[in-house]
């Protein structure tokens, strides 16, 4: 039994996203999400529900799964895998955007509503803070006063979820452990309620199309690729000559990564990447090359 990397944006969607799947993301938030006054999630509308993506250039590393409470509150769920410069103000803006836009021209302001910003990452992004689950809010930074809670931002980083199956008691524990590791999995974990049984068949590959399946092997390989690309430059200083590269013009970029005696670690990426049979516009995002210099690099 083989089951979806739900970290994937097609996986994390095809769960949490469609019009079946609404007890589901409803089980989740409740689970995540915490309320005044004990409240809980009763219903919401999925917008923009779930269907097959096209295989294009698969630049996307996280995925918007969109959802309005019984009470028009606005909720975004977003599954990140790569950390990138600006991600926590494109998660700010996203959720100011999301604000202002409900209201049309000579709309009045109280007919806002709330919006939740629900980001959930693969990597670590506070690192001075050791709690799973970030929640911020307007407050008045000397007294604590709460000025509004019409923007609630909350972050859920994985790496810091450690728990054992054996370990698993809330129904928040189970779904960050379902979220975390269930691509990993051959088998479906014991004590699961009935959301959580439908959350692993939805994500057991036996249940996919063969579209859906080709979809989700080209995105995980292509997330592996991004990975390794950035784990490599990290390693060698390749880095700050692509990121000079991007900044000042490719050549220089490229010229710095060889006077580091780089080329090897370059063609490897590009190699890779070629026999997993990304496309060439994928390849370039990776390496920050031209068309041209990577079939140079290809014939070498």
């Amino acid at each position: 039994m083989n089951f979806l990397d739900i970290k994937t944006d097609f996986a994390f969607k095809k769960v949490f996203g469609s019009d079946e799947s609404k007890d589901l993301l409803i089980s989740f938030l409740n689970s995540v999400i915490e309320f005044d006054q004990q409240q809980i999630i009763t219903d919401l509308t999925i917008v923009d529900p779930y269907s097959i993506p096209l295989l294009k250039g698969m630049k996307d590393t996280f995925v918007d799964v969109k959802a309005e409470l019984s009470d028009n509150t606005q909720v975004i769920i977003e599954m990140q895998v790569l950390n990138h410069e600006g991600f926590e103000k494109r998660v700010l803006y996203n959720a100011a955007k999301n604000y202002s836009l409900q209201l049309k021209k000579g709309d009045a302001y109280h007919l806002l509503n709330p919006v939740i910003a629900l980001t959930i990452t693969d990597f670590i992004l506070f690192k001075n803070s050791d709690e799973l689950i970030n929640n911020f809010k307007l407050l008045e930074k000397n007294h604590f006063i709460q000025y509004s809670d019409d923007i609630e931002l909350i972050f859920i980083e994985l790496p810091k979820f450690h728990k054992t199956e054996e370990e698993l008691i809330s129904i928040q524990d189970k779904w960050l452990y379902f979220i975390k590791n269930a691509g990993n999995l051959d088998y479906m974990p014991k004590n699961l309620n009935q959301e959580l049984q439908r959350a692993f068949n939805i994500a057991n590959e036996a249940n996919l199309s063969q579209e859906e399946l080709e979809l989700q092997h080209k995105k995980k390989d292509w997330i592996y690729i991004q990975k390794s690309s950035i784990e490599l430059a990290t390693k060698t200083g390749l880095q700050q000559g692509l990121e000079q590269g991007l900044e000042q013009g490719l050549e220089q970029g490229l010229e710095r990564g060889l006077e580091q005696g780089e080329w090897q670690e370059k063609l490897k990426i590009i190699e890779n990447a070629d026999r997993m049979g990304l496309s060439m516009q994928t390849i370039i995002e990776l390496t920050g090359l031209d068309e041209e210099k990577i079939r140079l690099l290809l014939k070498k």
